[in-house]
């Protein structure tokens, strides 16, 4: 079959699953409350099942009100005992795949189920959603024509008791269907190595031989090795390498801080950016439109959500509502229930609805990752908005960034402090902190209320981090490529301390 040949007919048959999405973007709530029901359907008999009489249940209410909101230490013994081979505890078929996540930095690790149904009907499907959603826009697309140089996790799978665990990007390379391996650069060979300074050379010398049309991976890591291919073919931009590169399709941290970084090597008005939202724990949400920043939550993947307004999350009147009971421009912590036997489980992201007809969000941060000290609830989508408005202001542009709190002693007011790397310095570091301050300010009435005549927090503090002070951090805990990130904010200095030290160490 020839490449155009093999284009057109891809483009058409990935064009048809458009049409299916129609249903659950007119009848949201009764997607997801069959989705609810069939699960409980196929997991009446396992051991949880039976715990919470799923097969009496007929209804939200009853299930939300039998079944408890749980978090990875609630299940953890559960997963162990599944991890070491027992089937039909949390779901009734064999749970093989256990994506391991460890957060930001040297915590306790995760493992994740992931059956065949999440594969097959949440991770894949999304996959290809993704790509119908992304041709339905642009029928001129001829990504087909090439590969897609895709920048998964750098472990490899290990086997344990007949059960396997790795990164997610590993577990989904090793069980990818034949027309997606085709269409993909480097080899699974080269995408499953597991030491990522190797990995990164092998990637440059497989793919800078490809035509690879489109980007896959995590804004991050992928300008890491970007910059590499640069640097090591000795080329200006990306299209003097990939002539037919059109798309980047990112997820897993907020492209905000690198979008200047980004259109500096590719520089096309009409190159286009897709963002995705997806985790361990499933795939959630896709950018269904050309220029938006908005993702389309995603209803049929065999996941049924909930949410708790983080303005009572954690508090004696936390309160947990299905998708029909959500707002627009409030901040929510997502509950899930999975095909893959994750039932009301708190995943620590947090969202914001801008849309719920249909249902579209942005990822806002992490329910850990907030400086909320002084009362300014600072959440991820406002510094990164901030840092992106006194970049663009002052000129700089950012690599990584963690903030803290410096706390209150005696007189003494409160304040953020920020450790930033930069790769382009701003001409005076005193202009680019009062850019920063001042959006913090319209972005967020509480910052704002906390900082008025500095009557709780004094301007923020800013350190200048040290070159390749956050890449050699993540290296000291073997957390280099895959999905691994620096955490963003803290509500305590532990991050901060460790990093400053490390950066005067030097």
């Amino acid at each position: 079959m020839s490449i155009p040949l093999f284009n057109s007919i891809a483009s058409w048959l990935l064009k048809k699953r458009f049409h299916q999405m129609e249903l659950f973007l007119k009848y949201p709530g009764e997607v997801q409350t069959e989705v609810l029901i069939q699960l409980m359907s196929v997991a009446k008999d396992t051991e949880m099942g039976k715990k919470y009489v799923f097969s009496e249940i007929e209804s939200y209410a009853t299930f939300a009100d039998r079944v408890p909101i749980v978090r990875y230490e609630d299940i953890e013994p559960m997963i162990e005992r599944a991890r070491k081979g027992e089937s039909n505890i949390f779901w009734p078929s064999n749970i093989k795949w256990f994506a391991k996540s460890s957060g930001t930095t040297n915590a306790k690790s995760k493992f994740i189920p992931v059956s065949t149904e999440s594969l097959e009907d949440c991770h894949f499907k999304a996959g290809k959603d993704m790509l119908s959603l992304y041709f339905n826009n642009n029928e001129d697309s001829k990504l087909f024509t090439g590969k897609s140089l895709r920048l998964g996790g750098s472990k490899e799978l290990y086997q344990d008791n007949n059960t396997f665990f790795g990164d997610l990007s590993a577990i989904i390379i090793d069980n990818m269907p034949f027309w997606a391996e085709m269409s993909s650069t480097p080899s699974n060979k080269v995408s499953l190595m597991s030491e990522w300074e190797s990995k990164l050379a092998a990637i440059v010398e497989e793919t800078v031989r490809e035509d690879v049309t489109s980007l896959a991976g995590v804004p991050s890591w992928m300008l890491v090795l970007l910059n590499e291919v640069l640097e090591k073919t000795g080329k200006n931009h990306l299209f003097e390498i990939w002539e037919n590169l059109e798309v980047y399709f990112h997820g897993g941290v907020s492209f905000n801080p690198y979008r200047e970084q980004y259109q500096k090597i590719l520089p096309r008005k009409n190159f286009r950016y897709y963002e995705i939202y997806n985790a361990s724990e499933g795939f959630f949400a896709i950018q269904d439109r050309n220029n938006s920043d908005e993702l389309l939550l995603m209803l049929d993947y065999g996941i049924f959500y909930e949410f708790i307004p983080m303005d009572v999350y954690g508090t004696p009147n936390e309160k947990v509502i299905p998708l029909w009971e959500t707002e627009i421009n409030k901040n929510y912590a997502i509950v899930i229930t999975t095909n893959a036997g994750l039932w009301r489980y708190l995943i620590g992201d947090t969202v914001r609805f801008t849309s719920t007809s249909p249902y579209r969000i942005k990822v806002t941060g992490r329910t850990k990752h907030h400086i909320n000290v002084f009362g300014e609830e600072l959440i991820i989508e406002n510094a990164e908005e901030a840092l992106q408005r006194a970049c663009k202001e002052t000129g700089a542009e950012i690599i990584d960034y963690t903030a803290g709190p410096i706390f209150m002693q005696g007189k003494e007011k409160g304040a953020h402090e920020w450790l930033i790397e930069f790769r382009k310095l701003p001409e005076d570091i005193n202009v680019f902190a009062g850019v920063m301050d001042n959006a913090l300010k319209t972005l967020n009435s509480d910052y704002e209320a906390k900082r008025y005549n500095n009557i709780t927090l004094n301007m923020p503090t800013i350190h200048i981090a040290r070159k390749n002070l956050f890449y050699d951090w993540l290296k000291k805990y073997d957390k280099l490529g895959g999905q691994h990130k620096i955490p963003r904010l803290s509500s305590n200095r532990h991050y901060l301390e460790e990093l400053l030290e490390m950066s005067k160490g030097s």
